[in-house]
């Protein structure tokens, strides 16, 4: 069993049972217990469990949230490549949803010079960024307000659910791989996601380096379902298969 496919049966066994022991994960996988610590120290790297004596537990929406403002510095110069690259595909009279990662905050950033573009998000820090841009008509999603600055809860996935349609949809994630697809860590941002994916014409995945082979609780979709995907990484051929069986365009951001 490869560690990726171990560590994906121990994110579903913890959000399963709430929590994990080293040793029956052992006796479970077939491994020695100092794989499985190893497997729990990577994950807890990825920031999608913390480590307890024995075992591990999930990560709290609290401890996710915590993580924000270091989230936003991680990666920056990547991050700012994959705007500039996703920004050139935003046209003057497009609606487009924005997601609340950090990387979509540097597309509000990059697209203050376009005309007339009509942006939709749940991310107060986008919704700040362009309140106040007078050539950008900026729709916030009302809900329940995070400590991700966003906003979430069946409030806000209605409202996208029944209001509001984009002809483009800028997101990122918790992290890919072939195997699993597009995966993210916190419940409620992955379905406001999923509603802006249902209500989107055009998909623009944002990946930067470390998201690859990253693992998280929840599936978001398939790779093969969205149209673009942006990344500065190399990717190996498990990922250009997938583009060229399904026709995902596939952008590398210098």
């Amino acid at each position: 069993m490869f560690a990726l496919e171990r560590q994906k049966i121990i994110l579903e066994k913890l959000n399963l049972d709430g929590a994990v022991w080293v040793s029956k994960l052992s006796t479970e996988l077939g491994v020695t217990e100092e794989t499985i610590r190893r497997d729990l120290e990577k994950l807890e790297k990825q920031e999608v469990l913390v480590r307890t004596h024995g075992g591990a537990v999930p990560i709290t929406d609290s401890s996710y949230e915590l993580s924000l403002e270091k989230r936003k510095q991680t990666n920056l110069a990547a991050k700012e490549k994959l705007a500039k690259a996703a920004a050139e595909h935003i046209l003057p009279g497009d609606t487009i949803f924005l997601d609340s990662s950090t990387t979509t905050f540097y597309i509000a950033k990059e697209i203050k010079k376009i005309n007339n573009v009509t942006v939709i998000s749940n991310s107060l820090r986008v919704i700040n960024e362009l309140s106040n841009v007078e050539n950008i008509k900026m729709i916030g999603v009302g809900g329940v307000v995070s400590n991700n600055q966003s906003t979430v809860g069946y409030l806000a996935e209605n409202s996208i659910k029944n209001n509001f349609y984009a002809v483009k949809f800028f997101f990122s994630s918790k992290g890919v791989s072939p195997s699993a697809g597009i995966l993210e860590s916190n419940e409620q941002e992955c379905a406001i996601k999923k509603q802006m994916l249902a209500n989107s014409n055009e998909k623009y995945y944002l990946c930067d380096a470390s998201k690859i082979g990253r693992v998280g609780f929840y599936k978001l979709t398939p790779i093969e379902q969205v149209d673009y995907f942006i990344t500065e990484a190399k990717l190996n051929d498990s990922y250009i298969d997938i583009f060229n069986e399904f026709d995902v365009k596939y952008i590398q951001a210098e």
